[in-house]
């Protein structure tokens, strides 16, 4: 019997990711292999241009094929724009047998009463996550299946997304050759790869720092309270060094990466760089604690913007299980204690849980390692095939059968 491959894709605005991975024993995912490619025709996950975008992914796509050639057709593709939107529902059924047992049927009529049969224009429903069950007025219950009662409730979070914006990477998929089974919202993806069941039952903030974008996921009592994606990352840093040492965009991002720190304070203002050892066309040794500076102000206003979102839902400076940083942002020297200094939260780079995964060879541990793959490896954690399921909402995760069912509306 053929190996059924799931391969987990990611178009970022600065990179394009892919695993490729097969379930394994024990309940885990084998890593077989990973890909990266420099992105085209995406800005702040929306595609802007279709062919340089279904370029890249043939390109990709050509190479997996290689290894496998079922996985392109089990593509878990990550969506990530700012443009989607969080609301929470409620539905109900009465519970339908006469013994009051609580069957699988009465859960699936209670979710769908809470879902709206239209969703508002060019929208549609990207997830439905049950954030708790109501049995006959008690609350608070995660798995109502075989319990008792008359009638049951359930309170969801509906995560819809912009119609065209899905529909566009999905025809860029399709055009590419690939085929979408399943989709989901980027920060679920990192959230499920990253926190623990203890961190999201005390309370915990995801904060996934993207180069387009930043995404967030917070959770408490194992549940997602809320999620986003605001229009500002790491991508922003690389501009504002730009425009502050009058650089072109690619050497203002060797500074950033080679000489950027996000605390200005700790950095001593007498050390220097001399830009002609990046560019020898350019001249200049401006401070590192100034371009720290310039690091930093970007930074501090990805975490007012952060804190701010939760004040709003009432969990600012209120997180037991602090604050959790991936991405490619999470790479940058201090965050982790700028982070920390401003939302006041306990704060920690964020890697994959190993316990989900098999890793092959040495690479695949290096992968496992790094806050940059935290999203990527999530999506195959969310494919039919992966033994590694989500249980209703208490993971975040969407329902199986609801996201294939709206691929097949959305996409004809």
């Amino acid at each position: 019997m053929a190996r059924q491959h799931i391969l987990g894709l990611d178009i970022g605005s600065e990179t394009i990711k892919a695993v490729l991975a097969e379930p394994a024993p024990e309940g885990k995912l084998a890593l077989v292999k990973s890909f990266i490619r420099p992105s085209k025709g995406i800005r702040k996950g929306v595609v802007v241009d279709m062919d340089g975008v279904v370029g890249v992914v043939s390109g990709l796509f050509d190479e997996i094929t290689d290894m496998s050639k079922t996985a392109i057709k089990n593509v878990v593709l990550g969506i990530g724009g700012s443009d989607v939107i969080v609301r929470t529902s409620r539905g109900s059924a009465a519970v339908s047998r006469a013994n009051s047992e609580i069957h699988k049927d009465d859960i699936d009529r209670a979710v769908e009463s809470s879902v709206p049969v239209k969703p508002r224009s060019n929208r549609f429903n990207l997830h439905t996550i049950n954030q708790e069950f109501i049995v006959d007025g008690v609350g608070d219950i995660q798995d109502p299946l075989g319990m008792v009662g008359a009638r049951l409730e359930v309170i969801n979070l509906i995560i819809d997304a912009f119609e065209p914006s899905v529909k566009n990477l999905q025809k860029c998929i399709k055009l590419a050759g690939g085929e979408v089974d399943t989709m989901v919202f980027t920060p679920l993806a990192s959230a499920k790869s990253v926190l623990t069941d203890k961190q999201k039952e005390l309370g915990v903030v995801l904060i996934d720092i993207g180069a387009g974008s930043t995404g967030l996921a917070v959770y408490e009592e194992n549940k997602l309270l809320h999620t986003k994606v605001f229009k500002i990352g790491a991508n922003n840093i690389t501009n504002d060094l730009a425009l502050a040492l009058q650089i072109p965009v690619e050497v203002a991002d060797k500074v950033k990466l080679s000489y950027g720190y996000a605390i200005s304070k700790e950095v001593p203002s007498r050390d220097h760089i001399d830009l002609k050892t990046i560019n020898p066309e350019l001249n200049g040794k401006p401070s590192k604690k100034f371009i720290a500076e310039v690091v930093e102000a970007r930074l501090s206003e990805i975490c007012e913007i952060i804190n701010d979102d939760l004040k709003a839902i009432g969990k600012d400076k209120n997180l037991p299980g602090g604050a959790i940083v991936v991405g490619g942002g999470a790479k940058m020297p201090g965050v982790v204690d700028l982070v920390q200094s401003e939302l006041k939260l306990a704060s920690q780079i964020g890697v994959v849980n190993s316990s989900l995964f098999a890793a092959k060879d040495s690479s695949a541990r290096e992968l496992l390692a790094s806050p940059e793959y935290t999203c990527v490896l999530g999506l195959p954690l969310y494919s039919e095939q992966a033994k590694v399921k989500v249980r209703g909402g208490t993971s975040g995760g969407p329902a199986f059968g609801w996201a294939r069912g709206l691929i097949d509306k959305v996409m004809p």
